[in-house]
């Protein structure tokens, strides 16, 4: 299995305080793999560090073969890496079709971006039903939506996904999940920040458990939702 990604010994920190401690995970090309663990954990700051938005303290990074040590976040999202931030993060007076095209800002394929917009749209219907619509008027769910449909105009070789269930209905969570299935049905590589154990791992290649800013297990994510550990502290189970 080829490594599409490669942490090793990554160390972040806000001020004096460590958020992230040595960690070190592998993302293998074409799988889906997760990252769990309650709030405070460092997950969502190890998914700012590899998109570029924050700076190691220590350790590496290989993505696709390259070192991203230096290089700034929107060269990293050139080099085939994308982010769907926790929250969103939409523009809500703008209209769905201008908020995917944001997606595309690096791109001057004009039929490709064309091509990806419809792609989005057969992903997510309700987005191409409402395309001309501001995207501040969707639900929860389908801001969710055309979060992971933007990150996706990039043509990314990794998607990076923040919480997609956070706030969601059980019904919408279920369609997210069985988005990133298809995705990854498509060759798309995903890593997953989740804090729905259950249903992340039970599409995942690979997990990792996070706490307190260290990962203190890992293994296949048949393995990790057949843990005992695992499914005392994230299933709820005696």
């Amino acid at each position: 299995m080829t490594a599409l990604l490669e942490v090793q010994d990554l160390r972040v920190s806000y001020g004096k305080i460590e958020a992230v401690k040595g960690i070190s995970f592998t993302v293998n090309q074409g799988e889906v793999t997760t990252l769990i663990g309650t709030n405070g954990a460092g997950k969502t700051t190890t998914l700012r560090t590899l998109s570029g938005l924050l700076k190691p303290t220590a350790g590496t990074i290989t993505f696709d073969g390259r070192p991203l040590a230096a290089v700034p976040a929107h060269k990293i999202v050139a080099l085939g890496l994308a982010h769907s931030p926790e929250g969103r993060h939409i523009f809500p007076r703008m209209t769905i079709e201008e908020n995917l095209l944001l997606g595309a800002f690096l791109r001057n394929d004009a039929d490709g971006i064309t091509k990806d917009v419809e792609r989005a749209y057969g992903l997510f219907p309700i987005l191409g039903e409402r395309r001309k619509q501001a995207a501040g008027t969707l639900s929860g769910g389908e801001q969710q939506m055309l979060a992971m449909g933007r990150a996706l105009m990039s043509r990314p070789k990794l998607l990076m996904l923040d919480e997609p269930s956070m706030g969601l209905s059980p019904l919408m969570m279920q369609k997210i999940m069985a988005t990133i299935i298809e995705l990854k049905a498509d060759g798309t590589t995903i890593l997953l920040v989740e804090q729905n154990a259950q249903a992340a791992l039970s599409l995942s290649d690979r997990g990792y458990v996070m706490e307190t800013g260290s990962i203190v297990l890992q293994g296949t994510g048949a393995d990790l939702l057949h843990d005992e550990s695992v499914r005392k502290a994230y299933l709820g189970e005696d």
